[in-house]
């Protein structure tokens, strides 16, 4: 299984990555996480990239997503592994990032066409004010004008994609683990009422 959580930035997924690894492995699974951009040569040059005053350009939008989209097929072997030793994955981020973030979207499509398609989507949705509120301003698309943009396209993605499912992230930590877990939970054959 293939489990990958999305959202703007600030909206929790590294916490409830580590919440839902917890509850899985309690409930008997072998989990393993993963990230992108990943900590290989080509993450690093990414995480190197965003932080330049000229990363909204056009010209490095089209780098960026090559190198985001070479970055995600290094770990496409990796998944695959994973999957086949019965261990569900857990990602932070994948593709659908790439088409929330960056354009035009079908040139990312086509450059992405080769990456696994999750088996679910547990898109974290966060109000864009308390996503720049959590964010510390070092990353030049920190902003509410351009998140703005960002959570309509996940919006957008999860009407057309039945993978997708929206969880609010406005919510404490607690009840968003929750509600991920009933949502999670039909996957493996977990008790959803026995949830808190």
């Amino acid at each position: 299984m293939y489990i990958v959580l999305e959202g703007i930035d600030g909206a929790g997924k590294s916490t409830q990555i580590k919440l839902l690894k917890e509850w899985l492995e309690n409930n008997g699974l072998n989990v393993e996480t993963i990230v992108e951009p990943t900590d290989m040569e080509v993450g690093k040059l990414i995480r190197q990239l965003l932080t330049r005053s000229d990363a909204e350009s056009d010209s490095m939008q089209k780098t960026l997503g090559l190198l985001f989209a070479a970055d995600r097929m290094m770990l496409m072997d990796k998944i695959e592994r994973l999957e086949n030793e019965s261990t569900v994955v857990i990602s932070d981020r994948s593709f659908y990032s790439s088409l929330a973030y960056q354009s035009p979207q079908e040139w990312i499509k086509e450059i992405n066409k080769y990456a696994k398609i999750p088996d679910l989507v547990l898109l974290l949705d966060l109000d864009v004010k308390k996503s720049v509120q959590r964010c510390d301003g070092t990353d030049e698309f920190e902003n509410e004008e351009f998140l703005t943009g960002v959570k309509q396209n996940y919006l957008d993605l999860a009407k057309s994609n039945d993978n997708i499912k929206i969880i609010d992230a406005n919510n404490g930590p607690n009840k968003v683990s929750s509600d991920i877990k009933k949502a999670v939970a039909p996957l493996f054959d977990i008790c959803k009422d026995c949830i808190a």
